[in-house]
């Protein structure tokens, strides 16, 4: 992994794209739309830079995005996940898609080791208690924002989009190019510090998504009960939202040092970490990324 560390901070900060989001209703710019929607309590922007997607096809997506809402919220009572958590439903009267978000979030534990887990927010107290229900509760928002993302970016492809960013919360799917230059500039902020930008990518066809201590705190508890640290963020950048998004909330609840293994064996995703010595690690992939690519004496290969 590469090294490279930051003068120390005091402040606290929240994530952010490095570019400004995209603000209005609909608001058409010169080669497409822009837009930004609250949903799942947070603003997710969509920036459609092809004539080809109008605002009929954006609001298909937008009205999918409140369906999701509405079936696999936990902060209401009468969403699906809610209601399995109460016994109201079984696993067969589920959606398809909430069987399949919440299989792969089983996929997910197993593949880290037990720290995205779905039923630890309920069991930690950690969970909206509109949701809540008995042993075994299920709170599986740290997948559906990802899987989200992603059913949003097919269906803009679906109606021909092929130069979109779809940004919920700062976790982000990256298609093509923006309306100036050939790749998406995302920064990624010191969580101590808000003007401050820790580290700055040009992606394209890629997901970005970060987890740790910025706005909200450090909100992520360690499912396993163990008291590791030494992280302030992770950012994860591959092909899925939805697995990167997962697996940033993983790597932050793992600690340091377990997380530096972890992502040094990640295959077809990257990672940055902000360690609380406000130094980052970075896995090779982020070298070919990143705008401002380490000098030689700042770097070390594991």
């Amino acid at each position: 992994m590469s090294y490279r560390s930051f003068p120390p901070r005091s402040s606290s900060s929240s994530q952010t794209p490095l570019t400004g989001p995209p603000s209005g209703f609909l608001q058409t710019t010169r080669d497409g739309l822009r837009h930004v929607e609250h949903v799942m309590g947070l603003p997710w922007m969509f920036d459609v830079c092809d004539t080809a997607v109008g605002t009929r096809e954006l609001q298909a997506v937008i009205d999918w995005l409140h369906w999701v809402d509405s079936t696999f919220s936990t902060y209401r009572r009468d969403s699906q996940v809610s209601r399995l958590n109460r016994g109201e439903l079984e696993l067969a009267d589920l959606h398809p898609d909430v069987r399949d978000v919440l299989d792969r979030c089983e996929v997910l534990r197993q593949q880290t080791d037990g720290y995205f887990d779905i039923t630890a927010p309920y069991r930690d107290g950690n969970a909206p208690p509109e949701g809540a229900g008995g042993p075994g509760a299920v709170e599986p928002s740290g997948l559906v924002k990802g899987w989200a993302i992603a059913g949003a970016a097919a269906r803009l492809r679906e109606a021909g989009a092929h130069n979109f960013s779809v940004n919920a919360g700062g976790d982000a799917y990256l298609s093509g190019h923006p309306e100036s230059g050939d790749r998406w500039r995302i920064g990624i902020q010191h969580p101590r510090l808000s003007s401050d930008i820790a580290l700055t990518l040009a992606l394209r066809d890629v997901a970005i998504a970060t987890s740790g201590a910025y706005a909200r705190g450090a909100h992520i508890s360690d499912p396993r009960g163990e008291q590791a640290g030494g992280l302030l963020s992770v950012t994860i950048v591959g092909p899925d939202i939805a697995t990167a998004d997962a697996y940033a909330t993983a790597v932050f609840a793992m600690g340091s040092d377990r997380a530096e293994y972890f992502c040094a064996e990640l295959e077809g995703y990257d990672a940055v970490l902000i360690r609380d010595d406000d130094t980052m690690l970075t896995t090779p992939g982020i070298d070919r990324l990143r705008t401002d690519p380490p000098s030689a004496d700042a770097r070390m290969t594991d």
